[in-house]
């Protein structure tokens, strides 16, 4: 049988792999404890244990295929928090896996399409392409021409994903001590249930079809963006307007620097927009799920993975922002309190905390700021120190920061692939409801 098309039948070998990881975390607990009576010091057996912890971690979950891989891919919080030789490998394992998972044979996508359009599928399209144009890690898209003309994109969940997902996860969130040595003060149990409850929504078509159609609404006629409209979704199928247009990624390999500003500018406008103007965050800011179409328009692509943002919480979030670039450190320490960022008995030094986020939060205070390769690799060494004292390693990630979080430091790793300058300040001035009011409610334009 398929590959990808048995992955319940895997359920039982992923369990065990994940099963394994407390075993090993207790046996480097022990030894731990064994060389600090042999007089090293608490510090660098703590920094041991951790590297050894993060290195079986990820080289388990990199073995794994679904809810473990999908983890594997939004933790970026956990990622960062790894030495460069861990983290490394670990992402090139994760793209090996994703580029090497092989297509449903076409039997099986045909069943798929019967069962969610019905025997008579077929006569819904003029025609059908088997080979798959693109594949993720819950199911792949084909293109077709509808019935009426159009073309297509006809996305189809591979077989058994959903369950896969649902029982890794359910693995995966007995592992929260396993979590906590990499980052002890992360409330990891509950991000995971908040991560869990993300991937459940994402495999749902009819929320991606719902969310979709919203967002395509808000930006009807927008000189800026383009959204397909949603044509058809049934069960495991979800049929889109095909959208050309020259990919993201292919712009950050061989753009020229107007194009990808251009291309930049769009894409941090459109993340930054779309809970004022949808009530709604994409967030899967991947490359691939962007193209620059021929008039200049950035087009969208993919909304399984979308956040729905509340007016009250989007105020909180940008006046979050606002206060943390501000010189006060008292004032940042209070907001990060008060959003559960420091939890309840948690102690920081602020100098180190001012230090942390001074050049993190440098794009927002700028007129206009370059990103590019070498400052994130400056961002990454802060955070990706194991040392106690690393003030991150002190910090929770409430867990409806969760996909805030995973879109920022995606977002951002985009806008440095790009290399490009632009005005982040002012997008977040327009854009971000809170970030723009002074104390007195005023709008800040400096």
């Amino acid at each position: 049988m398929d590959g990808v098309s048995d992955l319940p039948r895997r359920a039982v070998t992923r369990s065990a792999k994940l099963a394994s990881l407390p075993i090993g975390f207790a046996g480097r607990t022990a030894l731990g404890l064994g060389k600090r009576t042999f007089g090293r010091s608490a510090e660098a057996v703590a920094m041991e244990i951790q590297t050894r912890t993060a290195e079986q971690l990820f080289t388990v979950l990199g073995e794994l295929k679904g809810g473990a891989m999908k983890l594997g891919q939004m933790l970026s919080i956990f990622e960062a928090a790894l030495p460069p030789e861990i983290a490394g490998p670990y992402r090139a394992t994760l793209t090996k896996l994703q580029e090497a998972a092989p297509p449903l044979p076409a039997s099986t996508v045909h069943t798929v399409l019967a069962g969610a359009l019905g025997e008579d599928w077929r006569e819904r399209f003029v025609s059908f392409d088997d080979r798959p144009a693109a594949a993720a890690s819950i199911g792949q898209v084909h293109r077709a021409v509808w019935h009426d003309g159009r073309a297509v994109a006809v996305k189809v969940q591979y077989p058994g994903a959903g369950k896969a997902l649902i029982s890794d996860f359910n693995q995966l969130a007995r592992l929260g001590r396993l979590f906590g040595v990499l980052m002890p003060g992360l409330d990891v149990k509950t991000m995971l249930a908040e991560l869990k409850e993300r991937v459940a929504e994402e495999l749902d078509y009819t929320i991606e079809a719902e969310s979709q159609t919203i967002i395509r609404d808000a930006y009807a006629d927008d000189p800026d963006f383009s959204i397909p409209e949603v044509i058809a979704q049934s069960g495991d199928v979800l049929v889109t307007e095909w959208m050309d247009g020259t990919p993201l990624s292919k712009i950050i390999s061989d753009g020229d620097q107007e194009t990808r500003d251009h291309a930049a500018l769009l894409y941090c406008r459109f993340l930054l927009s779309g809970p004022k103007r949808s009530g709604m965050l994409h967030g899967d800011p991947h490359p691939g799920n962007f193209r620059l179409l021929e008039d200049g328009r950035l087009g969208v692509l993919d909304f399984g993975a979308v956040d729905r943002i509340p007016g009250g919480f989007q105020q909180r979030l940008g006046l979050l922002l606002r206060i943390g670039t501000m010189a006060d450190i008292d004032e940042i320490e209070e907001a990060l309190r008060r959003e559960d960022f420091i939890r309840e008995g948690v102690e920081v030094d602020a100098e180190s905390l001012q230090a942390f986020l001074a050049p993190i939060t440098e794009p927002f205070v700028t007129e206009t700021f370059k990103f590019n390769r070498e400052w994130l690799r400056d961002m990454a060494a802060r955070v990706t120190d194991l040392r106690p004292t690393n003030v991150v390693r002190q910090l929770n990630l409430p867990p409806e920061y969760v996909i805030i979080h995973r879109v920022l430091s995606a977002g951002t790793g985009v806008l440095c692939q790009l290399e490009c300058e632009i005005p982040a300040r002012a997008e977040s001035l327009r854009w971000v409801p809170g970030f723009a009011d002074d104390a007195d409610g005023e709008l800040v334009t400096g």
